[in-house]
């Protein structure tokens, strides 16, 4: 935004509490300026104090214009969309989450060369950590499907390796509703400097999310700690109203969010999208039986992808969602968000 700098949105974002951590400032700096620190779970990114605006005064504004955190919260419960199903992967995916769905879309995708790369949250396999990928592979795609949304990553801040290292030129970006607005404030920027990234967006997946975690509070603490609940035994992870954890043996860990409370990522309490509203294709359990995914259509973009993926047996559709329970939970969300 012209006459805005990275001193605007410290003063507004960062030291109000409000920054949403998605690491869209950290993607479109040009000077690299922008960052978190490693081995660290910030509250917000840090300055390395240079700014192209504020050292040279060579307007750029590029990390304001991105921040999703600058715009009123969206207050509708299921946003504009085409279509609305349950879906589940025609194939056999070892760590989907619900339905795989998500995965068989992108699959299908790379393999019919309508993406070349997805922006994504993996995880180490031993401790459940979670970053942020460029994956180009399907094969890797699959192998790290089922990764939990639920831990907090700068995902954002991995496009420029898709864009800018790695000279992708059809993304699919997978996140959570933060992630998705960035995304929608880079595909209506008219910066020269954003230009790169929104056009090589290609599809924006936005994940059903109530909050997300820090890793170290939770699983650290929480888990480990005091419930002697080992990472290794952990197949799902959940959060429909309480936290669900799902373990090899079957059993079911609950735990009420206000137990969990302090563990929530600060710039969380002041979302009220619960359903990415913003994005191509909205996606996650809520609504679907077990086994499943909803999938919500918005637009033609995201009905070409989710069409394609059925036409070439990937994708199965199955029967109607259950708005009612996703309703209640989007609205359950806006009404326990603080007023302005």
């Amino acid at each position: 935004m012209a006459g805005k700098n990275y001193l605007d949105l410290k003063a507004e974002v960062w030291d109000t509490g409000k920054c949403a951590s998605c690491g869209a400032c950290v993607a479109v700096c040009p000077a690299d300026s922008i960052f978190f620190k490693t081995g660290e779970e910030s509250v917000h990114p840090f300055n390395r104090d240079y700014c192209k605006d504020v050292n040279d005064n060579v307007p750029c504004g590029a990390c304001y214009e991105v921040c999703p955190r600058l715009e009123k919260q969206p207050s509708e419960i299921i946003g504009n969309y085409l279509n609305i199903m349950s879906a589940k992967a025609a194939f056999e995916i070892p760590g989907k989450q619900s339905g795989g769905a998500v995965t068989a879309i992108l699959s299908n995708a790379l393999e019919q060369g309508m993406i070349d790369a997805v922006v994504t949250v993996v995880e180490d396999p031993w401790s459940l950590r979670p970053s942020s990928a460029v994956i180009s592979s399907n094969e890797v795609l699959i192998n790290h499907a089922g990764s939990r949304y639920n831990w907090w990553v700068p995902l954002v801040a991995s496009l420029k390796e898709a864009v800018i290292t790695r000279k992708h030129t059809k993304i699919a970006i997978v996140g959570v509703p933060c992630v998705v607005q960035a995304i929608r404030q880079m595909r209506e920027s008219d910066l020269d400097i954003i230009r790169p990234f929104k056009k090589y967006i290609r599809l924006i997946v936005g994940l059903f999310c109530t909050e997300t975690f820090d890793y170290e509070k939770l699983m650290q603490d929480k888990l480990i700690s005091e419930r002697n609940i080992d990472p290794l035994d952990i197949i799902h992870f959940d959060v429909k109203g309480k936290l669900e954890i799902t373990l090899k043996d079957g059993s079911l860990t609950l735990i009420s969010l206000k137990e969990v409370e302090d563990c929530v990522r600060p710039g969380c309490k002041i979302c009220t999208d619960l359903t990415a509203l913003y994005s191509d294709i909205s996606a996650g359990s809520v609504g679907s039986p077990q086994g499943s995914t909803t999938l919500v259509i918005r637009n033609p973009v995201g009905r070409h992808f989710v069409n394609s993926a059925v036409e070439h047996g990937k994708l199965l559709p199955e029967n109607k969602v259950d708005m009612g329970s996703v309703e209640k939970l989007s609205a359950k969300k806006i009404e326990r968000m603080p007023e302005e």
